[in-house]
């Protein structure tokens, strides 16, 4: 069977790889598995990014249908990842920086870094400049969840708060304590 890449419904092309059934699992040859797991963990990320994806559960390769089916699964050659190896997989992304498991003390879910937290802080300060939101108090929830859509939209506030934080470290951010949660004001950096 030859192998050839596919576009997903969702409009994603999938790596010819996805076309092998090995790619479904866990190797033994070190080299073997070295090298498939670092094409899961740029496959993983890239649909994420695609899909504006931020959490990746062992669960979401047993449930059908689900929002990760379209990479976990091949129905074309009937094959899917299954749990233990999607769990190894985020232990790898979460040794590597590429994930951490949120919440912290399990290892059933991980938040994804398609944007690496320094990468978000950038987005959230050109954002707020961009908006005129310099020395403005805004809550979390209205960064996350802005009346127009944002590149910040939907972002998870575990996510939203490491971004924040590397911004108060170079003085372009402050934390505050607001009625309903937490808030942060923008300084020109």
């Amino acid at each position: 069977m030859a192998l050839s890449t596919h576009t997903t419904p969702s409009g994603f092309l999938l790596p010819s790889i996805h076309s092998a059934p090995p790619f479904f699992t866990e190797q033994p040859n070190q080299s073997t598995h070295a090298h498939l797991t670092e094409k899961w963990m740029r496959l993983i990320l890239a649909y994420a990014r695609h899909k504006r994806l931020f959490v990746l559960r062992v669960e979401d390769a047993e449930v059908p249908g689900g929002e990760w089916d379209e990479i976990l699964r091949n129905e074309r050659i009937n094959r899917r990842i299954l749990p233990p190896y999607l769990s190894s997989l985020m232990a790898i992304m979460v040794a590597k920086n590429l994930a951490v498991y949120e919440p912290s003390k399990q290892t059933r879910a991980v938040l994804l870094y398609w944007r690496l937290p320094e990468e978000w802080a950038d987005v959230l300060h050109s954002w707020a400049t961009a908006t005129g939101q310099l020395n403005t108090i805004l809550t979390f929830y209205e960064i996350s969840d802005p009346p127009i859509q944002s590149p910040l939209s939907g972002i998870p506030i575990p996510l939203l708060r490491r971004a924040i934080t590397i911004l108060s470290r170079s003085n372009r951010a402050q934390i505050i304590g607001v009625a309903d949660g937490e808030g942060v004001r923008f300084f020109v950096g």
